[in-house]
């Protein structure tokens, strides 16, 4: 397969904005998919069952027909979460590549019962510098009065391909927040989709992504508002350097039978190289009155009065823009409950900006 068009935006814009899809070539993927063993489940909530029987993801984007029948036909790793604690615990997943597990396709359903609480982190990482193959699919469900927090890090290499499919179903009530620290990956290909269909349903997405050397990062986040009262907010933080890319693409739709529904997204890219690049195109789509929709984007470098008052501090040029960028991500990080987790990724972002 020499070039993969993936990664569609729900509603195409003018061709000259090259952002519509995104288009990969030369992509190694792997014929045979070998077994994945290194994974590591901490679950200390014995209300959340765990096992591998996966009901058919159906689903609605995705990043396209390939990656998403890859997943449903030949996934190497599956896991289905069934909530039904009402007191938030935490499950961890942990995914660890190695010479001997460098591919991995996971499958991984999440179904938060009526009125549970849970905090979910999944964790892709590698300690050795590999190029490895990760396509996966995140497919949730929360149920009326349910609450998830979720988190989701990769911390694999540069060298790597990263593919990964969110899906959401919210039912009334219901509140799903997310936490996305994206840093791995030569090709780190997102596409998130949620549909919030019932009465008062909220998501929040907040978001990181750091980018060096020739990194590639599309993120395609969609959401639909079908119930009244529903509400969407959507934070993208990003720092680049060297070479590397960013495409952002936001969609937000009110549908029909949102009345009052409110939907915000704002993504912001910090540009530490002259030659690093920033795509972004966010969108509202309406089909219902009395809805209220914001969206904002923005990319430019750190000003140089900031840099010059941080200087004048005793910093060098290198440690006063590390400051500038992880301030930015701070108020991401500061959803992240579990502090060896957030000291993991703050040590990793340090070690990244170098």
């Amino acid at each position: 397969m020499e070039i993969l068009k993936l990664n569609e935006t729900p509603v195409r814009t003018a061709r000259n904005f090259n952002i519509n899809n995104i288009k990969l070539e030369n992509i190694n993927i792997p014929e045979k998919i070998e077994k994945f063993s290194n994974i590591n489940i901490i679950n200390n909530n014995s209300k959340v069952e765990i096992d591998s029987i996966i009901d058919n993801s159906n689903i609605v984007y995705g990043l396209n027909e390939f990656f998403s029948n890859q997943v449903e036909k030949d996934s190497n790793q599956k896991i289905r979460l069934n909530i039904n604690s009402k007191i938030n615990k935490e499950t961890r997943i942990e995914y660890k590549f190695d010479k001997e597990n460098n591919t991995l396709i996971d499958n991984i359903q999440i179904i938060a019962n009526e009125n549970t609480k849970s905090t979910i982190i999944i964790k892709y990482f590698t300690e050795e510098d590999l190029e490895i193959f990760h396509n996966g699919i995140i497919n949730v469900i929360a149920k009326n009065g349910a609450e998830l927090d979720i988190v989701i890090i990769n911390l694999t290499t540069i060298k790597s391909n990263n593919f990964i499919a969110i899906q959401n179903t919210l039912k009334e009530n219901s509140k799903i927040n997310y936490c996305i620290i994206d840093l791995g990956g030569k090709n780190s290909i997102t596409n998130y989709y949620s549909k919030l269909e019932g009465k008062l349903a909220i998501n929040n997405v907040n978001t990181i992504y750091l980018g060096k050397e020739n990194q590639l990062f599309d993120l395609n986040y969609i959401a639909e508002l079908n119930g009244e009262k529903t509400n969407i907010n959507i934070e993208v933080q990003g720092a680049l350097k060297d070479n590397a890319k960013k495409h952002f693409k936001g969609t937000i739709d009110f549908k029909k039978g949102c009345k009052k529904a409110k939907g915000n997204e704002n993504e912001a890219c910090v540009l530490l190289s002259d030659t690093a690049k920033s795509l972004a195109l966010p969108m509202l789509l309406c089909s219902e009155e009395d809805v209220e929709g914001n969206h904002s984007t923005s990319a430019g470098k750190i000003s140089e009065k900031e840099l010059f008052y941080i200087m004048s501090r005793g910093f060098s040029l290198k440690e006063a823009m590390k400051l500038m960028v992880k301030a930015k991500f701070n108020k991401i990080l500061e959803n992240i409950k579990n502090e060896e987790i957030k000291e993991q990724i703050l040590i990793e972002i340090d070690n990244r900006l170098d």
